[in-house]
């Protein structure tokens, strides 16, 4: 079979609710109006703040730079900034996946297209990672009901869909992972599942997942995806175009990840089928 048959039988898994989306900056950059890859954000940074030779290039290491001599304010206001011209428009593939309305779908990049495209969806909700910076209690993650308001008990077992964005989002009034201090607590507890929700946990037991979007080039993506697949139902599949890295060849491989080697417009176009 063809990767664009494999595709294809990917998509209609996660509409029998059987794989679940993983979204990464990939699908964010079918809008080329905000930065769609860790290294578009960095220069984002980069332009607005010199930093040292060391952390150049690195996004984690930059938005630590901000962080440390600039302050949290002054890395809100770029991400804000960054990603406000994309803020409430989702793109094909956002309302594709949406329209499925899967159990889960994991969004990994700190646009918020996503909810966006789920905003005329019922019984649905997200939780996303937040910063401890300025918190003065142990908290890993929030919940949201669809209208905005934080939910207290977390997300709620009755929701046909859970939006899981474990990164946090770009927008005013919402919370991001992104600086070196803001991942330091969450690396050292992820590897037993602690910052990652009780119902997340529940929602991948037996299915799989569906990489779109995403590379695995980085230390801290792989960390990520590997534990947020960890103790699910494996057949996992991955849309990667063109070469991979060493790394990720072996990070596909220690996960058991089946990869298309397909452009994100094709993506866009099985999608689009499909609804």
């Amino acid at each position: 079979m063809t990767d664009a048959g494999k595709l294809n039988d990917a998509l209609d898994a996660v509409a029998a609710g059987k794989l679940i989306p993983y979204l990464g900056p990939g699908v964010c950059g079918l809008d080329a109006s905000v930065p769609s890859s860790p290294e578009a954000l960095c220069a984002k940074i980069e332009a607005e703040v010199r930093v040292p030779k060391r952390a150049s290039g690195n996004l984690w290491s930059a938005a630590q730079y901000v962080e440390s001599r600039k302050f949290r304010a002054t890395l809100d206001d770029i991400m804000q900034r960054a990603f406000a011209p994309g803020q409430g428009k989702a793109n094909a593939v956002q309302r594709a996946i949406a329209a499925m309305r899967p159990p889960m779908i994991v969004d990994t990049w700190y646009d918020d297209g996503l909810l966006a495209a789920m905003a005329d969806a019922t019984g649905w909700g997200w939780v996303q990672g937040v910063s401890r910076n300025g918190e003065w209690i142990e908290i890993w993650t929030r919940a949201y009901t669809p209208d905005g308001s934080e939910r207290a008990e977390g997300p709620d077992s009755g929701w046909s869909t859970l939006v899981y964005k474990p990164h946090g989002m770009a927008r005013k009034g919402s919370s991001f992972l992104m600086s070196d201090s803001d991942y330091v607590e969450v690396l050292t507890e992820i590897d037993i599942q602690s910052p990652i929700p009780d119902e997340v946990q529940s929602r991948r037991g037996g299915r799989g997942f569906l990489f779109l979007g995403c590379r695995f080039d980085d230390q801290m993506l792989r960390i990520f995806a590997r534990q947020i697949s960890k103790r699910s139902g494996g057949g996992h599949v991955a849309v990667i175009e063109g070469e991979l890295t060493r790394m990720e060849r072996k990070f596909l491989n220690e996960l058991g990840i089946t990869r298309l080697d397909l452009p994100m417009s094709e993506v866009a176009a099985a999608v689009a089928a499909t609804v």
